[in-house]
């Protein structure tokens, strides 16, 4: 007689804890075995722990090496994915590398890790200062002062912020403030010299970058912000060796051969002017600004044919011999008025008048924008009495007017009244 199984009661408790590990067990091989590394022979080089790629990260900060830097972090960043601290690094030396976004995107995982830390706070205001969302910015680095009233780069970060709104009196409390707290930090010496130059302090500006460059003698942003000073306190021969530093740490940023060629500009050394704005250029194809400057260069160094078609293209727009497209500048602020009048006259006594006429117009309009600008209403008048003289003479005979003043460069600070703040 066959023996009959005595049926068992289904565990409920069981059955649900059974049906997690499949859960579990199947997530696992779904999405965690993929990212598991294959079996493979042992190599050379050990995997390094996070502190070893910290300490690496540290060291090249240290020399200057700002890329290799950010790639030591980020790879202590992928050993150790859990630490705050990791994160906070990597978006500090992303800020000074000028890589905002890669910072916002740091100080924010941070955040994500540690929802109070007032540094990844502010670090993310200064990101997000300089990408262009002041208000982000200002909620970011209040909150960051309100969990740490003695933060010293959150002070001077805000400072910035309130330096870039005009705010000068209130910016230069907290970037005393900050060096108060804490004046071995180079970025609050940095934010100290910031505030000072927007304000036209442009000596104690120098001092502060210098007490920057002190702390770390490698880092391109500090050179050209030192060189800039310089450069606002004639000390020409500085400003240059500055901005040579700052090329050699930074390849790839216009702005030193930029300000080198204003310079020369300045020195009525045109020639190398026309040098330093091809460099310029080439550094940054698709900026009209580059090649608004590049035509005064050209248009001091008495080449009229190759400063018209320079201007031309940064006020019209189009695309470069290499292909590459360039939107045209507005006449939409001070900063631009000189090449469009340099571009005016050019056309004018190139016999182009129905080209020039509209920028006359435009400049010399008693009631317009830029009414109070006499040597943009001069130079509109000028342009007037060619095209009415209807002088029909080969451009490249054509005699330049001398009295047109160094334009400003757009990416120049237009500083407030001197005085101490």
């Amino acid at each position: 007689m066959q023996r009959q199984r005595t049926k068992r009661r289904t565990n409920p408790a069981f059955i649900g804890l059974l049906a997690m590990l499949i859960v579990a067990a199947i997530y696992f091989n779904q999405y965690v075995v993929p990212t598991l590394p294959l079996p493979q022979a042992p190599t050379l080089t050990p995997t390094l722990d996070p502190e070893s790629y910290m300490n690496a990260g540290a060291a090249s900060f240290a020399e200057g090496n700002l890329l290799q830097a950010i790639t030591s972090y980020e790879q202590a960043a992928m050993a150790d994915p859990g630490n705050p601290a990791i994160y906070i690094e990597l978006a500090r030396v992303q800020v000074l590398a000028g890589r905002y976004e890669a910072a916002q995107t740091s100080a924010s995982n941070a955040l994500l890790l540690s929802p109070d830390n007032p540094t990844a706070l502010a670090i993310l205001g200064q990101t997000l200062n300089f990408l262009g969302d002041q208000a982000g910015a200002e909620a970011a680095l209040k909150r960051a002062l309100a969990l740490d009233a003695n933060n010293a780069i959150a002070h001077g970060y805000f400072a910035e912020l309130l330096a870039d709104r005009e705010q000068y009196l209130q910016a230069g409390e907290e970037s005393r403030l900050a060096v108060d707290l804490d004046g071995n930090s180079l970025e609050v010496r940095r934010s100290r010299g910031y505030v000072l130059e927007a304000t036209g302090n442009y000596a104690e500006a120098a001092f502060q970058y210098e007490a920057a460059l002190a702390i770390n003698d490698r880092i391109a942003d500090l050179h050209l912000s030192l060189g800039r000073a310089y450069r606002a306190l004639e000390r020409y021969d500085d400003a240059i060796n500055e901005f040579v530093i700052a090329d050699s740490l930074n390849p790839t940023d216009p702005l030193p051969n930029t300000y080198t060629g204003l310079i020369y500009i300045t020195t009525g050394e045109f020639g190398k002017a026309v040098q330093a704005m091809l460099q310029a250029v080439s550094e940054d194809p698709a900026n009209p600004v580059r090649y608004a400057n590049l035509g005064v260069a050209y248009y001091r160094n008495q080449q009229p044919i190759e400063a018209l078609d320079a201007l031309h293209l940064a006020i019209r727009g189009g695309n470069t011999a290499d292909g590459v497209a360039v939107s045209g500048l507005l006449l939409d602020s001070a900063d631009v008025v000189p090449y469009f009048y340099i571009y005016g006259l050019l056309l004018a006594r190139a016999g182009r008048c129905s080209e020039a006429l509209p920028i006359s117009q435009v400049l010399g309009n008693p009631e317009g924008a830029f009414a109070e600008d006499e040597v943009a209403v001069s130079n509109a008048e000028e342009m007037v009495r060619i095209c009415e003289e209807q002088v029909d003479v080969p451009l490249t005979e054509t005699p330049l007017p001398s009295a047109v003043p160094q334009p400003t460069a757009p990416e120049e600070m237009v500083p407030a009244p001197t005085t101490t703040y």
